[in-house]
């Protein structure tokens, strides 16, 4: 059987210098790294990454945060803090395409490694930036992450019931979201300078990242006047019924299914009934309307969940669907790990590592030619480090073992 997966090679011959730690940095540099460019992730020799261990002080053994964005990277210890430390990752630098980092506000200046700095070593470089708050911004020296940016970007204020608190989303649209804005950013920024050969610095925050994610939520206040509001499962400023979730069988915290009916498309509902046994109600003039069942929409959500309670999740979303009517099961990350199907199409991937018991994880969802790229493992601490000193910068294993005598790597 052929592989599900493919050895994209887009991005060969790009090298990147990975400065970045946590998640909004590593997400970029992971999507470049899949897309076939030469990552090579920049680690502080005594504990690298902080996302290496969630637990200080703890055995490693729980690497899985780190492995869901670093796939893909080499790793390079280098003590930053000693002059050849830092000479090193200079010359890296000046053959570098790209360099990322996501600091805190004013560390990067500190380590002597500042745009200026960098820029004068490699005016063609794409020096990447990405912070909490953006240049300028009364906050912009505050610390952030994701849930301080989608709490002044405003997801938090759109999730959660209408009569509830606001609530965090339960993804971190933040941190990946904000890191995937910059890569496309960053494949903009190498594309053009193929014809002028100039560098660019990019900055991104995370609290601007959110708002892009926001634009709904503009256009619906933009219509109303009024801030957008929260709405639990329905849609605000999306005046339907039936919408939303319904129970099914047989009673677990994510048994249900999620069913929308259109207002462009009368059959909708009509199509509903007849698969739900109520064909009595087709024409009804209490429902006949979008409007005439908002009025009665506790009664219409009744019926609704009265058919859904006597059929599993999947069995609805199934049913439901081939009647052409869009639904959606609510699936746990446990069912969509089990459910062969993103196995074989080379959705999830296994991540067989040298040190670690293998993980599935998702790998990168778009499919070149028909197929997704190939997962490779997350890099042990510093695993690369004499590999990447030997292609990038022509050093022979003594004057490696004289750096590392040095304590520079």
């Amino acid at each position: 059987m052929s592989s599900p997966v493919a050895d994209v090679k887009f991005l060969s011959g790009v090298k990147i210098v990975d400065l970045t730690q946590f998640e909004a940095g590593p997400s970029c540099t992971e999507a470049l790294a899949w897309l076939g460019a030469d990552v090579v992730k920049i680690e502080n020799p005594k504990a690298g990454d902080p996302g290496r261990r969630l637990r200080p002080g703890k055995p490693d053994d729980d690497p899985y945060y780190f492995h869901v964005f670093n796939a893909n990277k080499r790793s390079m210890t280098v003590n930053l803090k000693s002059e050849a430390g830092l000479n090193l990752v200079k010359d890296m630098l000046r053959k570098a395409d790209v360099c990322i980092e996501n600091f805190a506000p004013g560390a990067i200046e500190r380590l002597g490694l500042g745009y200026d700095v960098v820029r004068a070593l490699n005016p063609g470089i794409i020096y990447a930036q990405v912070k909490g708050f953006g240049e300028g911004s009364p906050y912009e020296k505050n610390l952030a992450f994701d849930m301080i940016a989608q709490a002044c970007g405003g997801t938090f204020s759109v999730t959660g019931e209408a009569d509830g608190p606001p609530t965090r989303p339960g993804i971190s649209l933040g941190d990946t979201g904000t890191g995937m804005l910059m890569a496309i950013t960053i494949l903009g920024a190498l594309y053009k300078r193929r014809e002028t050969g100039e560098g660019h610095r990019l900055q991104v925050a995370m609290q601007d990242a959110i708002m892009h994610y926001m634009r709904i939520n503009f256009a619906t206040q933009g219509r109303t006047g009024q801030a957008a509001e929260r709405g639990g499962s329905k849609v605000p400023g999306v005046r339907n019924a039936p919408m939303g979730l319904y129970p099914c069988a047989p009673g677990g915290p994510n048994d249900y299914v999620y069913i929308m009916t259109s207002r462009a498309n009368p059959d909708h509902w009509d199509r509903l009934l007849k698969l739900m046994g109520r064909e009595d109600l087709i024409g009804d003039r209490q429902y006949a309307t979008p409007d005439d069942r908002l009025e009665r929409e506790a009664e219409v959500d009744a019926i609704i969940a009265s058919w859904t309670r006597r059929h599993t999740k999947h069995e609805a979303m199934r049913a439901v669907g081939d009647a052409g009517i869009p639904a959606g099961a609510v699936l746990d990350t446990m069912e969509l790990q089990n459910d062969p199907s993103f196995e074989e199409r080379g959705i999830m991937q296994v991540m067989r590592h040298p040190v670690h018991r293998d993980f599935k994880m998702p790998g990168w969802p778009v499919r070149v030619d028909g197929k997704p790229p190939v997962l490779r493992p997350s890099p042990v601490l510093g695993e690369h480090t004499d590999t990447v000193l030997s292609e990038w910068l022509g050093l022979n294993a003594q004057a490696v073992a004289a750096l590392r005598a040095e304590g520079a790597v």
